[in-house]
């Protein structure tokens, strides 16, 4: 039953979005009002926003807006008519606080917010950069956030769907040091139907520390073509979804993990990820708050010195797949089942390293890759002419690789061979 609705979901997924589609259907309305907010006055930004009405754009001047109180933002637009809050054309627009005893900006926390869309704001200081609480259809994109006390852009004190959070850059958290921190631990609050695309999330190198998290329980989101890279924890942490819709997890960068470079504890789909460089795995899975289940790795490139993919509770789990993947150990294992790989379905993958090598061909190293190395650093990794990566299962082929490219020819991993 859990790998029917696996394949579903994925089905209605890759229908509804493609790469160029990830911001909401209602994110691009001519506005009824444009309103321009001329200086940098913080006092000034908090009462222009709260007299914000449904279809007016606020386009804020360059400056630096310092907000030294609590300040929850609370109003909403509609579909036909959303709220905008952006910078103005050019202009450099910080909004930030004199200390870190509260966050910079609330969003939703005393009342529900909807249809509300931050554009190419910076935000930096405080507690929390963004913290998000009583959201749905809100649209934070293009917005730099950096050098937070705490978390950079968090969405974990209340349940939110449909976010729409991409193209951001996010860096240098403090405290726990998370870039984004989505739905709430044991899935006390959920994130669901959210897109989280084209963000660059580096540097977090907090207590912890992970680019992106999405708690155990969130259900039903695409996290796409993010480029996360030199974190303390997992560059992308995925719990599962308590048997929910799974969350799809395609076409990201993420490299140079002091942990692993991707830990998904199951309840997705894995497909068209590069993952390089960490001081524990490449891609790991485990129980955690919820049981490792009906996960699928299909296409995906991962490099490391140590194990390449380690799964330590996939033995006997329902809808687990392993498919097409090119899965390099420097001095590891390629696959590493501490617990046993009983039931798997294992096929069309190419290995470099120790370990098993049922449904697995051997590779031959870096050489196989136009210009990739174990750091990093170097990250193509398209085939070279003469790669022995031509070993995929036709019947788990993808149609698109890691560019979003068709997928010529049968090479396995994340990035399909050039004809």
């Amino acid at each position: 039953m859990l790998r029917h609705l696996a394949l579903a979901t994925l089905a209605l997924i890759s229908t509804a979005l493609s790469a160029a589609n990830y911001d909401p259907a209602w994110g691009n309305i001519t506005p009824k009002r444009v309103i321009a907010l001329g200086s940098g006055d913080g006092a000034a930004l908090v009462k222009a926003v709260a007299a914000l009405q449904p279809g007016d754009q606020l386009e804020l001047a360059a400056g630096t807006y310092s907000v030294p109180s609590f300040w929850d933002l609370q109003v909403s637009g509609s579909e036909q008519a959303p709220i905008a809050i952006v910078a103005a054309p050019g202009a450099q627009v910080i909004i930030t606080r004199p200390d870190d005893k509260q966050n910079v900006l609330n969003v939703g926390q005393a009342t529900e917010v909807h249809h509300l869309i931050l554009r190419g704001l910076e935000i930096t200081g405080g507690s929390h950069g963004l913290r998000l609480h009583h959201c749905h259809e809100v649209w934070v994109d293009r917005c730099h956030i950096h050098h937070t006390g705490s978390v950079c852009l968090s969405a974990n004190s209340a349940d939110t769907h449909h976010l729409h959070l991409t193209r951001n850059h996010i860096h240098h958290g403090g405290g726990h040091g998370e870039g984004m921190y989505l739905g709430a631990n044991n899935a006390q609050h959920v994130m669901s139907e959210s897109i989280i695309a084209l963000n660059h999330i580096h540097d977090c190198q907090g207590d912890q520390g992970d680019g992106i998290e999405v708690k155990q329980g969130s259900w039903g989101n695409l996290i796409a073509e993010n480029d996360v890279h030199d974190t303390q924890y997992p560059c992308i942490t995925v719990y599962g979804t308590n048997g929910r819709p799974v969350n799809l997890i395609e076409r990201n960068l993420c490299r140079r993990s002091g942990d692993h470079c991707m830990q998904v504890q199951g309840e997705a789909i894995v497909r068209n990820n590069i993952l390089i460089s960490a001081k524990g795995s490449g891609f790991t899975s485990t129980d955690h708050q919820g049981k490792t289940l009906n996960l699928q790795l299909i296409h995906n490139t991962i490099i490391n010195r140590g194990h390449a993919l380690s799964g330590g509770s996939w033995n006997a789990r329902e809808g687990m797949l392993l498919a097409n993947n090119i899965l390099y150990s420097a001095e590891q294992n390629a696959l590493h089942f501490a617990n046993g790989a009983k039931g798997v379905r294992i096929s069309g993958n190419v290995v470099f390293g120790h370990g098993p090598k049922e449904g697995c061909s051997l590779g031959r190293g870096l050489q196989d890759f136009i210009k990739a190395d174990w750091e990093g650093v170097n990250h193509d990794c398209a085939p070279s002419s003469d790669a022995p990566l031509d070993k995929a299962d036709p019947a788990h082929r993808l149609p698109r690789d890691f560019f979003d490219r068709p997928r010529s020819g049968n090479s396995a991993g994340a990035v399909a061979a050039t004809p």
